[in-house]
């Protein structure tokens, strides 16, 4: 009897252990899983992070589309092009990319099928990408993003510049090898990240430096000269001015803390954003972390100095007295004065955070005046951002001045409170702008500090460059 008792006692209490036992292993297997889901989702989230620093919803994404379904317009010197559908759709995106394929496409352009992409996505700078960045930005295209079917747009190319083969050879030619992630040559960790930043994800050189023959880009990084960030040519008929140390169209007058803040919330008290730029700040900037903008603007006040230029000098008080005396007999200040001053003021200063000062503005004595031509005939939005939640639009003059009358004024503000921007516009660029959409070609070229190159279109013919469509104003911030 003893001995029954003993041995269904030891039963039982075998039985409990293996429960014990059971639920132990279960809320280990549990609490692991958790911590794998974590882990997953830090990682999408990361990857959102480097998407944004990457600035991909903006060109992946079509006006009023879906992000990420592609079909956003891009015109080319060869003919138009289409952004494409980089959702996890197995048909039309890229669903059925492998990290390995995905790494290949993003540093070195190459499709899964093998072919090169158009250069209009920046691989030659997502080169630099760091492997980590690349998986976790995997991670969100694959886990984070709603797939949508939506069939990519073909290219409005004609024969025989439509084939692709080429651009296998301009990528070996032009494309540079370069280690991802860091430049460890930079011994201060907040420039090095900052470079990163630039040069990689921002990948800011495509637009702020010039290019050449073959529509490279001349530098993309510091290391390979003065022309890296120095501002490039027209694109979309808006001029991406120099990130360079000049104080006259560079950034030497700006701050780390006037550049960080730009990028925030695309305002300070002497600049404001518009054109392509917007949608960077719209999409992208505006959505870095402090630190990051903080870095990037160390960096780019780090970059070896430049010469100085000659498109700014002492304000002689001239042009604010012609206009407070009405103007007369300069046909230029009439037009100001009767269209602009009421936001610009007759002294050129503007209005802190909403009306950028005309007055030594890099924008307005750049050489070429393609951006101030095309936002005083088609107008500009200042977009809301989350620190700067209001809109300001520049109303377009096309339908209220003439093609003289544009001429004129934009003439009057690149020679005026001290402003020496070289060269003249005529009516008959106007005209061309207005019509045809035509970068305009600066008269009198040949007084240029920087050469006859400086008012031509870059090689290559007019569109020289990839100009997509801006979102500002048309759809809210993706």
């Amino acid at each position: 009897m003893l001995k029954a008792l003993t041995r269904d006692r030891l039963v039982s209490e075998m039985k409990q252990g293996w429960k014990y036992a059971a639920a132990v292993g279960l809320m280990a297997v549990s609490f692991g899983a958790a911590q794998a889901q974590d882990a997953d989702d830090a990682l999408i989230q990361r990857g959102a992070y480097v998407a944004r620093l990457s600035d991909c919803v903006a060109c992946h994404t079509a006006l009023h589309g879906q992000p990420f379904a592609g079909g956003l317009e891009i015109k080319s010197p060869i003919g138009t092009i289409y952004s494409t559908n980089i959702t996890p759709d197995p048909k039309y995106g890229i669903g059925n990319y492998t990290l390995e394929d995905f790494t290949k496409a993003i540093r070195k352009g190459i499709r899964k099928d093998g072919a090169t992409v158009y250069p209009a996505m920046p691989y030659p700078e997502f080169a630099r990408l760091s492997d980590d960045d690349i998986k976790a930005m995997y991670a969100f295209f694959m886990h984070g993003v709603k797939p949508v079917a939506l069939q990519n747009k073909q290219p409005d190319i004609s024969w025989p510049m439509n084939m692709r083969w080429p651009l296998a050879i301009w990528r070996a030619m032009f494309v540079p090898t370069v280690t991802p992630g860091l430049d460890k040559s930079i011994s201060d960790p907040e420039v090095a990240r900052g470079e990163y930043l630039v040069n990689g994800p921002g990948h800011c050189g495509e637009c702020h430096t010039p290019r050449g023959m073959a529509m490279q880009v001349k530098g993309y990084t510091a290391k390979d000269g003065n022309a890296y960030l120095s501002g490039g040519a027209p694109i979309d008929n808006w001029i991406a001015p120099s990130l360079r140390s000049n104080s006259d169209t560079g950034l030497g007058r700006w701050s780390e803390d006037d550049i960080a803040e730009f990028l925030k919330s695309g305002r300070i008290d002497h600049s404001a954003v518009f054109g392509g730029m917007a949608d960077v700040v719209a999409y992208s900037t505006q959505h870095w972390t402090d630190d990051d903008l903080h870095a990037t603007a160390k960096y780019l006040k780090s970059m070896p100095a430049v010469p100085e230029g000659k498109n700014l000098g002492q304000d002689d008080g001239k042009a604010t007295a012609l206009l407070e005396a009405g103007g007369k007999g300069d046909a230029g200040a009439e037009v100001y004065l009767h269209n602009c001053a009421i936001c610009h003021m007759n002294d050129g200063t503007g209005v802190n955070r909403m009306f950028p000062p005309l007055a030594g503005n890099p924008v307005v004595i750049t050489d070429n005046a393609t951006s101030m031509a095309n936002i005083v005939t088609f107008g500009g939005i200042l977009p809301p951002t989350n620190t700067a939640p209001s809109a300001v639009a520049m109303p377009g003059f096309r339908d209220h001045l003439s093609d003289q009358q544009i001429a004129d004024v934009v003439n009057f503000m690149r020679k005026s409170w001290g402003n020496q921007a070289p060269g003249t516009l005529s009516a008959s660029d106007i005209r061309k702008l207005r019509t045809s959409g035509t970068a305009v070609s600066t008269a009198g070229w040949n007084v240029s500090s920087k050469g006859w190159m400086a008012y031509m279109p870059q090689p290559y013919g007019e569109g020289w460059t990839f100009s997509p469509q801006t979102h500002t104003g048309v759809d809210q911030a993706q």
